[in-house]
């Protein structure tokens, strides 16, 4: 395997530490990023997620996919549905989980990868602490990293920094890392605004998870 690392960078807090992270254990030479315009309503993050790329140094290509948008029935791409934490009335999930949304971005930046001859992608889900998306479990992830081993025939490894961590352990690994004046920069809020809304199901994850580290989030002082 090469030593060289792809980051699924979102712009948020948490794919930023993991970019953080894998400059640590890759080496800045050997990490590159991708983002996915996806229809997101918050679509603030890919530019959130080009100025953090750019602030370490490494590279960010954003690739487009339309489909989630067309498939509609989140409130992630549906700008009909308002973002809440409320649930799904037949699947029980949040009604902001994107079905196959992590599936198939770690697809693509298989993809990407295998043209390029990387063989590590670095993800920022989490099943500790998380909004209950079933995309983020460890058993999924695995899972995943076999079929893309299987199906294209390369080895690859999924590397999950924050599997098991809670919130308040990621931001005291960003800290830890050096990434915190990074989270000034990257965005979190499901209706996509700067500040953040603080009431959005992720701005009340983040800000748990600042709050009980005992830190400022600077993203709070941008203005």
């Amino acid at each position: 395997m090469t030593d060289k690392a792809l980051v699924v960078l979102s712009g948020g807090q948490d794919s930023t530490t993991c970019l953080y992270w894998a400059i640590k254990r890759f080496g800045q030479d050997n990490v590159s990023s991708v983002s996915f315009d996806y229809g997101q309503r918050h679509k603030v993050e890919l530019t959130c997620a080009r100025e953090v790329a750019a602030r370490v140094g490494v590279a960010n290509v954003c690739l487009p996919i339309d489909t989630f948008a067309a498939l509609g029935g989140d409130a992630l791409t549906d700008a009909s549905i308002d973002v809440s934490d409320e649930k799904d009335s037949q699947t029980g999930l949040p009604i902001t989980f994107v079905p196959g949304r992590n599936l198939i971005f770690l697809t693509y930046a298989a993809a990407y990868a295998y043209r390029r001859n990387i063989n590590h992608l670095v993800t920022g889900v989490a099943q500790t602490d998380y909004s209950g998306y079933p995309d983020c479990r460890e058993s999924t992830i695995e899972a995943l990293q076999r079929s893309i081993e299987l199906g294209m025939d390369i080895e690859m490894q999924i590397h999950t920094p924050l599997m098991h961590r809670s919130k308040k352990e990621t931001v005291e690994l960003a800290v830890e890392l050096g990434a915190l004046d990074a989270m000034a920069l990257t965005h979190t809020c499901y209706n996509g605004r700067r500040p953040p809304c603080g009431v959005c199901p992720a701005c009340e994850l983040r800000a748990k998870g600042f709050e009980e580290a005992g830190v400022r989030d600077p993203l709070l002082d941008i203005g």
